[in-house]
């Protein structure tokens, strides 16, 4: 259940976010979430779309330097404490989470966190032992 991400690395200066995305909107690829990390020169822009594969061409056809990396889309109850017992097996378990993000696929129902791991395979099995439930690549911005 492990989730294909594009990892692109942007200049940070005006205008090098919107045509990263421009890029992807010409060929008519859907973002279904991304986030934006920076320094004072360069950022890492990480996107989870529709079509990973053409997705990561877009982004190279346009001069941009990417990677392609698993996470997990971990289902997180969208409520206080949620994200806290979801961490707790996860710390159960012994997994080192290197990075996160999140959004909300329906206020107040279920939250995703896409969580990067050292070991996505090793977390995979440990967090659906500890019933967690992952979202999978097809079912990821599907409603609760």
């Amino acid at each position: 259940m492990k989730v294909t991400q594009i990892s692109c690395f942007i200049e940070n200066r005006p205008g090098r976010l919107h045509a990263a995305c421009e890029a992807l909107a010409s060929r008519r690829i859907n973002i279904h979430t991304l986030s934006l990390a920076d320094t004072a020169e360069f950022g890492i822009l990480r996107l989870i779309v529709a079509e990973p594969d053409a997705g990561k061409a877009a982004l190279d056809a346009a001069g941009y330097v990417t990677r392609k990396t698993e996470v997990l889309a971990v289902e997180v109850p969208d409520d206080a404490g949620g994200l806290a017992s979801v961490l707790a097996k996860a710390d159960t378990a012994q997994l080192n989470i290197e990075y996160m993000y999140a959004f909300s696929a329906e206020v107040g129902a279920r939250a995703v966190v896409i969580m990067r791991f050292s070991e996505p395979d090793r977390a995979v099995e440990a967090l659906q032992r500890a019933g967690v439930n992952l979202v999978a690549p097809i079912a990821l911005l599907a409603k609760a």
